[in-house]
């Protein structure tokens, strides 16, 4: 579903070349869990930049879904990233007033999906994540771990062939992100495919495989033998 081959990112101005990334390679199949890992500076928000059609990189060649991404132009990017990616990041980025039901609805008014059909998906999302009876409280009204939440039914109503997640629990308690990772492990299970970025290896013990970022570059890439179940 995902091939990365030789990824080099380099950002330039006038007299500054940086690094952010260097001949990173790997590969992720329908259906996998993975999270990567790495501290703070270490490239991991490049990637995954890239990997969500939200960057290009300067070398390298990426694949998704068969797709060249690098190969496309800011519209085709746009509509990559519509049919193909589900984004769930850690500010939740929700309309503060707007219910959790209508927030849902958003990409899928953007599409030109008829009302009826928003709706019945934004219910059976909200359902899925454990929010049916919350469907009609405002963004302000719910906790970051229910915020959340909204945002993973949102990422999901068009049917995206990949979820990703940027550290999708920095913003809550641990409970809650207990929670958020049970929700992540179901959506897995029920054969959606994971792309998670973390730097807390607690959260990224959750996945089933752990790709670990240093200094721009891939050093680590295990199975989780002992993935936690929540």
């Amino acid at each position: 579903m995902i091939t990365l081959s030789k990824i080099s990112k380099i950002y330039k101005t006038e007299s500054l070349e940086t690094t952010a990334l260097s001949d990173i390679s790997f590969t992720v199949k329908q259906g996998e869990f993975v999270a990567i890992m790495g501290p703070s500076g270490s490239g991991k928000s490049t990637l995954m930049h890239i990997i969500g059609a939200l960057d290009l990189p300067t070398s390298g060649t990426y694949s998704l879904d068969g797709t060249n991404i690098e190969s496309l132009s800011d519209d085709e990017l746009a509509d990559i990233r519509n049919a193909k990616i589900g984004f769930v990041f850690q500010a939740y980025n929700l309309l503060p007033r707007t219910t959790a039901l209508k927030n849902v609805t958003v990409p899928m008014m953007y599409a030109g999906i008829e009302k009826n059909e928003r709706e019945r998906r934004a219910v059976k999302y909200l359902q899925l994540v454990g929010l049916g009876d919350r469907m009609y409280h405002t963004s302000s009204q719910l906790s970051g771990g229910q915020q959340q939440r909204v945002a993973i039914a949102r990422a999901l109503v068009m049917n995206p062939s990949i979820l990703l997640a940027d550290e999708p629990t920095g913003n809550i308690a641990s409970v809650q992100a207990e929670e958020i990772m049970k929700i992540f492990q179901k959506l897995n299970d029920d054969g959606h495919t994971i792309v998670m970025i973390t730097h807390e290896p607690d959260i990224a013990e959750h996945a089933k495989r752990v790709i670990h970022i240093k200094d721009g570059m891939l050093y680590k890439d295990v199975i989780n033998k002992k993935q936690k179940r929540v």
